[in-house]
């Protein structure tokens, strides 16, 4: 985890010279694996995530299959690389079966699935390098590689995270975006996913406390944030089909 620093946040900017509203460089590469119907790389900051999308394809195994509609499968991973220190054991452990499942809930809401009944959509997020935010990395690239592959979609997910910083002078204040320091030391982070034409989160999810008022800071903060996002994942869909 490092040694904890004496603060995140001095005089509005943080360790790596962001601002409290200021996303991590990022990077959205649409198409990029041959072997996928649909596929993404992003990175965000340090962190860097894959994703592939096979479907809508026959369900295996059937019982699975719902008459009336897609079922929307996805897999969430961290390769054994991708963390400092210790090599992370290979194959899915607890946070990742939770993190697949509220995944699938939360790209469910943007894909047409009435169209595709009896059939799967199966979405792989492999994380090959964490820096925080995972999640909401892989939803991002998810919801791109989805487009990538012409699935019909009510809108992209853009998704990213926020949180409370403690800064020099004792003050809390809530950023988006958090890095590794901020995620390991912070106060309390919260990923979200939302799709902007419809101003309508799909994932919301809390680690530690938050008032009121500082989670209205930080869902405003975030919609700006993934409006953000959003314009960048229509631009490498763009490039993708240009191409």
């Amino acid at each position: 985890m490092g040694e904890k620093p004496e603060y995140l946040i001095k005089k509005g900017i943080r360790l790596d010279g962001r601002t409290i509203e200021q996303v991590r460089p990022m990077k959205i590469v649409a198409g990029f694996l041959e072997k996928a119907d649909g596929s993404c790389y992003i990175e965000c900051g340090k962190t860097k995530v894959v994703v592939g999308v096979h479907g809508p394809r026959e369900v295996h195994p059937k019982h699975q299959e719902n008459a009336e509609k897609a079922i929307v499968r996805c897999t969430y991973d961290m390769a054994s690389f991708s963390v400092d220190g210790e090599r992370k054991r290979p194959g899915q452990d607890r946070r990742a079966i939770e993190i697949s499942k509220v995944s699938s809930d939360a790209l469910e809401a943007a894909i047409m699935v009435e169209r595709f009944p009896k059939t799967a959509i199966d979405i792989f997020m492999e994380v090959i390098q964490a820096d925080a935010s995972t999640r909401v990395t892989a939803l991002t690239a998810a919801s791109v590689a989805l487009a990538d592959a012409g699935i019909p979609m009510k809108d992209l997910v853009s998704a990213c995270s926020f949180g409370k910083l403690y800064g020099a002078d004792g003050e809390e204040v809530i950023a988006v975006d958090m890095d590794k320091p901020e995620d390991n030391f912070g106060w309390a982070d919260c990923a979200v996913a939302y799709m902007p034409n419809f101003d309508k989160f799909t994932l919301m999810q809390m680690d530690g406390n938050l008032t009121v008022s500082e989670m209205r800071s930080g869902l405003e903060m975030a919609r700006k944030a993934c409006k953000e996002i959003y314009e960048m994942q229509k631009a490498a869909l763009k490039r993708r089909f240009e191409q």
